[in-house]
């Protein structure tokens, strides 16, 4: 179901598993405007062969981060999409507080203001539960969740019976590290953000995912 309101440039900030991105395709599904993750537009560059996608690529083939200058560029180049001129969700980004002023800046230049960040707050145990209980198949790639989403089929794949596998990164010791890394870089751009002028909205991403999307379009005001 979608909703005619006014135009929505918001952000939507939380840790790997937070849930963040599920609730990002719902509200823009709804609210008839674009969602854009970072990585979701490197990887459309990437393919598209675009200049910034082709820098963008160099970086990845190494095993580097990815530039701001480009990340950024790449941002600037959604923005400019038609899609985007009724408003946008940015979905994880801006990482660090060097994004967030050139995002600002950004948006200052095309003469837009950014509606509200929303930070979905989610208990480190509750993290790691979810992203460690996550399974994926070997032979399909279907992603499963032994906690919220099991496999119909036990250790198999429900779709094709393949065996179902823990990623290297979803090991608990691995998912604990990422967690920290985000926490670093990640409290200082919330501290940024609660000094501006745009609305900061601190979310209890807890319960069902139905709770939890109910509480976002409170905070939001997409009916």
């Amino acid at each position: 179901m979608r909703a005619t309101r006014r135009r929505m440039r918001i952000v939507l900030l939380g840790p790997p598993g937070a849930g963040k991105g599920t609730q990002g395709d719902r509200l823009a599904d709804r609210c008839g405007v674009p969602k854009y993750a970072t990585g979701d537009i490197l990887r459309d560059a990437v393919r598209r062969h675009t200049p910034l996608g082709l820098e963008a690529k160099r970086y990845m083939d190494a095993g580097e981060l990815v530039p701001d200058d480009v990340v950024v560029g790449l941002v600037d180049e959604a923005l400019e999409s038609p899609e985007s001129r009724g408003g946008f969700i940015l979905d994880g980004f801006p990482r660090t507080v060097v994004q967030a002023e050139r995002l600002a800046a950004l948006l200052e230049k095309k003469e837009l203001q950014l509606e509200s960040v929303v930070y979905f707050d989610v208990p480190e145990e509750e993290l790691v539960r979810r992203l460690a209980g996550r399974r994926v198949c070997s032979a399909c790639g279907a992603v499963y969740n032994v906690h919220s989403e099991p496999s119909r089929a036990g250790e198999a794949c429900q779709a094709c019976g393949g065996g179902l596998e823990t990623r290297d990164d979803d090991k608990e010791e691995t998912v604990r590290n990422r967690l920290r890394v985000y926490r670093e870089s990640t409290e200082p751009l919330l501290d940024w953000y609660r000094g501006q002028p745009t609305a900061l909205h601190e979310l209890v991403a807890v319960g069902s995912v139905d709770e939890v999307y109910d509480s976002l379009l409170s905070v939001v005001g997409c009916s």
